[in-house]
């Protein structure tokens, strides 16, 4: 049962609640997600090892359920997750290697498959005599499997059709592999914060998946969203067939950055680190408070080209009166580039901001604990799924 519980709790967050991502943050919601789903594996693994059932049926469906969560996961924690990928280049390397094979969307199917072991493990539980005998019991079993079913269901196919609609507007190539994607609403994105992100899906086009994936906002507009999209992984690199005019379904937003700065005090000053494409969301916040607050962007690019976003800042340069500074680098920040640029206070008030790739993100999380950043001081938004 506990296992059951938590593989049920799993997919409810699965449907990601925006109640819940505004108060933990999405990040935190599918760490707890892979969590349960991998704890859950030793509950089963206790309840096959010390129970037996008369039923063959019910031995031969728990079996399946078991083996088929273990394998489930085993394939997520390499391919959706980067638990082990972010922190080895070897696997790192393996992994996208293996990705022209199990591509994006397959690896979404293939962690649906959650869904049909949980069906499984309902009827394995049904077919218990010593359990099945209990009729509270199995009227509540039932209840919170219906609900937590229902609700994934009504999220995934229903839902979609009261969310947020729009047209791409342009897709252009920034630098070797970047885009830039425009999108005009159908409506207004009341909700939008800076630095929000939404997952967007792409109607009636082949170019690429139908899955839904996630996009930072570049600025604070409500009316027409601009994504800066990085393109490595297999989904991205086809988003260059994006022709405009194509239909688009928004998800979301999603998105903590807003509230921590609202949270903080107002003379404290917002360091923003950002590498490569994972400036997009540090630009909708420096949009939205460059003439508010002291603010100091930081941005890793690969290649000087790759800052195509030099004419905006000086833009936000001009009207921040002095208040925004722009530090570009050529790689990434070195723990002396750091020292060098940072000023005392912002390294004992400021308020850090990290986006970029998974092992970036880690590794400037690292650098700025060694020069003395408070982990409570440190943000971070990781390009992946």
């Amino acid at each position: 049962m506990v296992a059951y519980s938590w593989w049920l709790l799993a997919i409810a967050l699965s449907v990601r609640p925006a109640w819940l991502d505004r108060l933990v943050g999405l990040p935190s919601i599918y760490g707890l997600h892979g969590m349960l789903g991998f704890l859950a594996i030793y509950a089963a693994y206790q309840h096959s090892d010390n129970s037996y059932s008369p039923s063959q049926l019910a031995r031969d469906l728990g079996d399946w359920s078991f083996y088929g969560a273990l394998a489930v996961l085993s394939y997520s924690v390499f391919f959706m997750s980067g638990w082990l990928t972010d922190r080895s280049r070897l696997l790192l390397s393996v992994k996208r290697m293996l990705e022209k094979v199990f591509r994006h969307q397959l690896s979404v199917w293939i962690h649906r498959l959650n869904l049909l072991i949980v069906v499984m493990i309902w009827l394995h539980t049904h077919l218990l005599l010593r359990v099945n005998q209990h009729l509270s019991f199995m009227m509540l079993f039932d209840l919170y499997t219906v609900v937590v079913l229902g609700v994934y269901a009504w999220k995934k196919w229903i839902a979609p059709d009261t969310y947020l609609t729009g047209t791409v507007m342009g897709n252009e190539a920034r630098g070797e592999s970047t885009r830039k994607v425009s999108v005009a609403l159908e409506g207004t994105a009341a909700k939008l914060q800076p630095g929000d992100s939404l997952f967007l899906q792409f109607e009636g086009t082949s170019a690429v998946s139908k899955e839904w994936h996630p996009f930072s906002v570049t600025d604070d507009s409500q009316e027409t969203l601009t994504f800066t999209i990085s393109q490595h992984g297999d989904y991205t690199r086809r988003l260059g067939r994006v022709e405009p005019g194509t239909l688009v379904r928004l998800e979301g937003p999603f998105g903590r950055f807003e509230s921590i700065i609202q949270g903080r005090k107002q003379d404290a000053p917002l360091v923003l680190l950002g590498m490569g494409a994972g400036v997009a969301p540090l630009l909708s916040l420096i949009a939205a408070h460059h003439t508010t607050r002291d603010i100091h962007l930081l941005w890793a690019v690969r290649k000087p080209e790759d800052a195509y976003y030099l004419e905006e800042l000086a833009k936000y340069q001009a009207e921040s009166d002095g208040r925004l500074h722009v530090t570009t680098s050529v790689g990434r920040f070195r723990r002396d580039d750091l020292v060098g640029v940072l000023s005392a206070e912002e390294v004992e008030k400021g308020e850090f901001f990290i986006v970029g790739p998974n092992p970036a993100v880690l590794a400037n999380r690292r650098l700025l604990r060694r020069i003395g950043v408070g982990i409570q001081r440190i943000h971070d938004e990781r390009l992946t799924m």
